[in-house]
């Protein structure tokens, strides 16, 4: 069965979005290096030449991990044996990523990054997301590597918001899930989410929908921890049913008033009453 989820991530493999930037978000709980290589593999299938900017991983992983893969287009950019330059003035570190010497190496190729946290650990991400934006508007797509739960979430936010489509992998209990979010050029965002797996030869499954059930939240009884009782008794309960109220108006009420005969205002009058025989309104006659 072919789902929204398969199709974008199927657009997203076969690079129809020309300059555009992924970002693949991981944990600590759910590494995405193998969804990340998936994605090498599928440009280096399509004969384009894929840029690794590594600081995590050595040559020797990466091609392990790409093994039966076309890497004659494979350029490693080595930030891993000397991430800090302390033996290679000239090697790639974060500081040389976000200055003038990666900008100028664009061409119209794959850039991948592993990672961007790496980078962010060492540059403040304003010039990361300048570089970042450089790279993507220079070259065939770009596509990063985030640690999320390393970084306050204005940084992803911002990174994210970068990006043309984002996915962010977490484990669950039925495997690893999904979160793609598109955005197309329209404005439209769309958005999927599914559990999927990656066989040995890199080759991304979708499996089945993301479970979204939330557990069920235990009902708090507000009146649990009170030194006094709010509770009745079904006596007290009963009583309180059959206790007649003086001002409410009850059917009972009703009828004596309908049918209680006729009535009569009778007044007397007492020694002290002040009356005036004028008429107190005689001065207003035309």
């Amino acid at each position: 069965m072919v789902t929204s989820f398969s199709i974008m991530l199927r657009d997203l493999l076969q690079g129809t979005e020309a300059g555009g930037f992924l970002i693949i978000q991981d944990s600590c709980c759910y590494s995405a290096r193998r969804l990340l290589w998936s994605f090498m593999k599928a440009a280096l299938n399509r004969e384009e030449d894929v840029h690794v900017l590594s600081f995590e991983v050595s040559e020797d992983e990466l091609k392990d991990g790409l093994k039966g893969s076309p890497v004659e287009r494979l350029h490693f950019h080595d930030g891993y044996s000397d991430p800090l330059g302390w033996f290679d003035p000239s090697a790639l570190t974060a500081d040389r990523f976000c200055a003038e010497s990666v900008p100028a190496l664009v061409e119209p190729a794959v850039w991948v990054i592993d990672s961007l946290s790496w980078i962010l650990r060492h540059v403040g991400p304003t010039a990361v997301c300048q570089t970042l934006r450089q790279l993507r508007d220079g070259s065939s797509g770009v596509i990063g590597l985030l640690h999320r739960d390393m970084h306050p979430r204005g940084t992803v936010g911002s990174l994210c918001h970068l990006a043309t489509s984002t996915i962010a992998v977490t484990a669950g209990a039925r495997g690893a899930q999904a979160k793609i979010t598109k955005r197309l050029k329209s404005g439209k965002v769309l958005q999927d989410e599914e559990v999927f797996s990656i066989d040995h030869d890199l080759t991304v499954i979708g499996q089945s929908k993301a479970s979204r059930i939330e557990p069920e939240e235990q009902e708090v009884d507000p009146t649990a921890n009170l030194t006094f009782n709010l509770r009745l008794s079904d006596a007290q309960r009963e009583a309180k049913e059959q206790l007649a109220l003086p001002f409410v108006f009850t059917k009972e009420k009703k009828a004596a008033l309908l049918h209680g005969g006729t009535g009569r205002i009778v007044y007397e009058p007492d020694a002290n009453d002040d009356y005036d025989q004028e008429d107190p309104d005689d001065d207003l006659d035309v």
